[in-house]
Order: C-alpha cells, then sequence, then structure tokens
C-alpha cells in the first residue's frame, strides 16, 4: 500500500503551478497547506472557491 501526506500532495501541486498549469484541492486542509506553500515561495495565483474545492490558477 502507498501512502502519500498532504504535504507532499501540497508542494507537488504547487510544482505543477510553478509549470504553468491550474491545481485543484478538494478539502480545506489541502487548500490551506497549499496556500503556506505559495507564500513560502512568493508565487501569485488566482483563487477560484467554489462549493466543491479551490482552484489555483497562476498569473
Amino acid at each position: 500500500m502507498f501512502v502519500y501526506s498532504y504535504h507532499q500532495l501540497a508542494k507537488d501541486k504547487v510544482n505543477r503551478i510553478k509549470s504553468g498549469y491550474s491545481a485543484y484541492a478538494e478539502t480545506e486542509l489541502l487548500t490551506s497547506l497549499i496556500k503556506k506553500e505559495l507564500d513560502a515561495q512568493n508565487i501569485d495565483v488566482y483563487e477560484d472557491v467554489t462549493d466543491f474545492g479551490s482552484w489555483f490558477i497562476p498569473e
């Protein structure tokens, strides 16, 4: 069984954003971790919050 932590998932999604792609987060925990990682790396994104989750779109 493969265990994938939320912290690693957040870092992978931020790397995807850095590559110019959008990223999606379903949970508030994952959204929070992505925001912290984006702030730490000074990456600007547009966050589209929906009823089902958040999209992070690179600017």
